[in-house]
């Protein structure tokens, strides 16, 4: 069975609620946060997979079209793959935020189907992510919780960004 690393996007892979960007309604509104793509290769080297999962109400909302969301993904994956990083895939509700969908974190079905998908052991597993919803969603998966931010009672351990938190991940992995 495979590794992997669940990395929520907004608030860890790029910037939201910024003077340059409100929300990432476009690729072109799609900034990495300082030292992400370096953090996500230096996770490639060490394991095997890296995903994104993410809540994306506004498609459900009307801000935007399934179909733009999308594009921004593909654009991040592009720009990362520049930069000699990998996300090998991308899962995101698109519903409402109380629409009472399975795939909404802290629901852990966006992560329990791509460790399916891609025979991936949860419980050497890693979920990365700036709420207390991503902690929880991996937790329920089975990994363990890289909160980004001040605290979280539930987390494995607790990091100000990505490229903070990846030698801790990474020495945790080893060890198992």
């Amino acid at each position: 069975m495979k590794k992997a690393v669940f990395l929520d996007r907004d608030g860890v892979i790029n910037e939201v609620l910024t003077n340059r960007v409100k929300f990432v309604n476009r690729p072109r509104d799609f900034y990495f946060l300082p030292g992400v793509p370096a953090a996500i290769q230096k996770l490639n080297a060490h394991f095997d997979y890296i995903f994104v999962v993410t809540n994306q109400g506004g498609v459900g909302l009307g801000f935007m079209k399934e179909s733009v969301l999308q594009a921004i993904h593909k654009h991040m994956i592009a720009e990362l793959r520049k930069e000699g990083a990998i996300v090998h895939d991308v899962a995101y509700c698109p519903h409402k935020p109380k629409a009472g969908c399975e795939c909404r974190k802290p629901h852990s079905k966006l992560i329990e189907d791509l460790a399916a998908q891609y025979d991936v052991d949860l419980s050497k597993s890693y979920m990365v992510g700036d709420t207390d919803t991503d902690v929880m969603a991996g937790k329920k998966a089975g990994t363990k919780g890289v909160f980004l931010g001040e605290s979280d009672p539930i987390a494995d351990a607790v990091f100000p960004d990505l490229p903070s938190a990846v030698d801790w991940i990474i020495q945790d992995a080893n060890r198992q």
